[in-house]
């Protein structure tokens, strides 16, 4: 299996530091409001990496933090704590904001089949961790106390920017606010681990520590977790690229400073969902939900099927004419799934061919895109009905997407033609709107080759067979 690694910025072959457990890190929500469709794309293709792992025959460990204390609305160390703003907001505790949305960000992954993380550790449950490695970092000359707080000395490292050359618009999120100065900090790229009661007096979540009456910073808390449930080597990070840096950098600087030795092999970072003015973020409010989509009359499984279509790696541009065209394709993708009758035996040679091509295209760094296009393959391969529903299921495992269902009525006849051409034209007005026209280009000669004409409307794209 090839994976891109973001640290290096090359594909790699992917090798565990252990065959018998494949551990993976998630960062988790900052639960001071829903999920946007934003952070959720990046959780759908976190959980395809983890589907597939096991898939390819693999034991996985998956942990994820929740961030319930300690993330500062700003990158700079500045701001308002986001889960007391939360709170403010709704008039509630804080424990009250985080439990609640908690519950409703797993709610969420449930509608879009994201199954749950092995382990799931709130970030104040691990108070007691954090102190520990804090103290471990300041007996060893990595970090300093100054203005009552503790800091992480970057200038202690060899190399602080160890994700090298990233897109600076992607970077954006991490230095938004280096103009501002915190007089404290020996060095400007230097963090904080501890705030004491000296910040932020009306923060509710305080404990004490040798330091003073404080709490957390954001970025030692993963660490810790990981640490604790998934120990000292750590297979793969995964996150939005928008955490990138300043959060996984620091990560990796406080992490490898603690332990002495390289901490995690490779980094999965998952690229922005757009709209036609740039990325959604909460901030800006763009915050499309996935209830927000329920209630438009979306089944949540077609914004999975619509993050599958583009690859991890590129930047998605969400439109609901773009939606509208997953929903049409996957709604035809399943009536026609439903129609074939579990006749004959399994053919073993001929699943395992099927199969095999699955994984090819998974095995090339995530290739959800290539992946889709196989289910299709299956539904046109010269087998019986059983071979293909028993393949379809099992790459289901992978991309869960109801592609079995239990049918209440018979379905209605739907021209197989018809569908795989639905489907490429969805990806064709994906393509369109991330301005990928190579690939627009490639569907269209694709569809040119099955006699199809593609026109480019106001309306959107329309098609018919050439006469």
């Amino acid at each position: 299996m090839q994976l891109y690694n973001s640290l290096g910025q090359t594909k790699q072959e992917f090798v565990p530091f252990n065959r018998d457990v494949v551990n993976i890190y998630t960062c988790g929500p900052t639960v001071y409001h829903y999920a946007h469709i934003g952070n959720l794309r990046t959780y759908i293709m976190e959980d395809v990496l983890e589907k597939y792992l096991r898939f390819a025959g693999y034991n996985v460990n998956r942990v994820m933090n929740i961030t319930d204390v300690g993330h500062l609305s700003s990158d700079a160390d500045t701001g308002e704590d986001k889960m007391l703003s939360g709170a403010k907001r709704e008039h509630k505790t804080v424990l009250e904001i985080a439990k609640f949305y908690t519950d409703a960000f797993f709610e969420d992954c449930k509608k879009l089949n994201i199954k749950r993380p092995d382990v799931v550790e709130p970030a104040t449950n691990c108070i007691d961790e954090f102190i520990d490695m804090i103290s471990v970092l300041l007996e060893k000359g990595y970090a300093y106390v100054a203005g009552g707080n503790v800091y992480f000395d970057t200038s202690k490292l060899d190399t602080y920017y160890v994700f090298g050359n990233m897109n600076e618009e992607d970077l954006a999120v991490g230095v938004r606010d280096s103009v501002e100065e915190d007089e404290s900090k020996r060095n400007k790229t230097d963090f904080v681990l501890w705030f004491t009661k000296s910040k932020f007096e009306d923060q509710e979540l305080k404990w004490e520590s040798p330091w003073g009456l404080g709490y957390p910073g954001w970025h030692i808390e993963c660490s810790c977790i990981s640490k604790k449930h998934n120990g000292e080597y750590l297979d793969i990070h995964c996150g939005g690229i928008d955490n990138a840096f300043p959060h996984h950098t620091n990560e990796i600087a406080q992490s490898e400073a603690y332990l002495g030795h390289k901490w995690c092999n490779y980094w999965f970072h998952v690229l922005h969902l757009n709209d036609a003015r740039g990325k959604m973020s909460k901030s800006k409010g763009d915050f499309l939900t996935v209830s927000l989509l329920e209630s438009k009359g979306y089944d949540p499984v077609v914004y999975r099927m619509f993050c599958l279509q583009s690859h991890y790696r590129k930047p998605l541009t969400f439109s609901y004419e773009s939606l509208d065209n997953t929903a049409k394709a996957y709604d035809k993708l399943i009536k026609r799934i439903a129609a074939i009758k579990p006749e004959g035996e399994t053919d073993s040679a001929k699943a395992e061919e099927l199969i095999g091509a699955f994984k090819s295209a998974l095995d090339n760094d995530l290739n959800t895109s290539l992946g889709l296009t196989c289910v299709y393959d299956v539904l046109k391969a010269d087998t019986n009905g059983a071979t293909k529903l028993y393949v379809l299921g099992e790459l289901d495992k992978v991309l869960s997407l109801d592609l079995i269902q239990e049918q209440t009525e018979p379905a209605a006849e739907e021209t197989p033609a018809n569908a795989e051409i639905d489907a490429l034209i969805a990806q064709r007005t994906e393509a369109r709107a991330n301005k990928d026209w190579a690939t627009a280009d490639a569907i269209r000669d694709r569809l040119a080759a099955m006699n199809v004409v593609v026109v480019d409307t106001k309306d959107g794209i329309k098609w018919h067979f050439a006469e």
